[in-house]
């Protein structure tokens, strides 16, 4: 992978390297994974150790992939200081999110994978190069990143708040807020 950027690099091989990793020890895969506060298992690195760990094949893919079409051109743009700074907003925020809605619900299913830092580059794409035009693999029709965003973000709201599919939902929309935030306050620094 020689022309992707060091950290799309590194978050990729970290993520599939547990994932196999987890694959030969699978009994330690749970003490890093984000348990929700009232299981009696939560710790305190799970905020963050849970995006490098992924449910199965399909969803390590999917996370790679997005990883890689919108993390590789966002790193190259803002650089490696500030695309950790983005990577870590995402992941971080999509946790406290996760946690607070598992806290509301009195769910005690943990959390994993990188789709919260994920939604969180999404958005970041579309913020920064609104009307560049995408093909998504769900639909394949041409659109404006500004619109493939909007979409991907109302439909994360509505199955979050019509259903329980075991999907974390709630955490995709946490890695937008982080991503949202954290452009705004850079925005409004450069300002000043």
């Amino acid at each position: 992978m020689p022309h992707l950027p060091p950290v799309t690099k590194a978050f990729m091989l970290a993520c599939v390297g547990l994932f196999c990793a987890f694959i030969l020890l699978p009994g330690l895969e749970p003490l890093f994974m984000l348990w929700p506060l009232q299981s009696g298992r939560f710790m305190p690195w799970q905020p963050l150790s849970y995006a490098f760990l992924h449910g199965d094949m399909l969803h390590l893919f999917f996370n790679m992939l997005g990883l890689w079409m919108f993390g590789s051109e966002l790193e190259r743009v803002w650089g490696t200081k500030r695309y950790l700074q983005m990577l870590a907003a995402s992941i971080l925020s999509a946790a406290a999110v996760q946690l607070i809605f598992t806290l509301l619900i009195g769910a005690y299913t943990p959390t994993v994978g990188a789709s919260g830092a994920m939604f969180g580059l999404l958005l970041s794409f579309g913020m920064l190069f609104p009307d560049r035009i995408i093909m998504p693999l769900f639909p394949p029709i041409p659109m404006k990143a500004k619109y493939f965003v909007a979409i991907f973000g109302a439909l994360e709201l509505l199955m979050g708040l019509t259903g329980r599919s075991g999907i974390a939902h709630f955490a995709h929309l946490g890695g937008m807020l982080g991503a949202y935030l954290l452009i705004r306050y850079w925005r409004s620094a450069r300002r000043r």
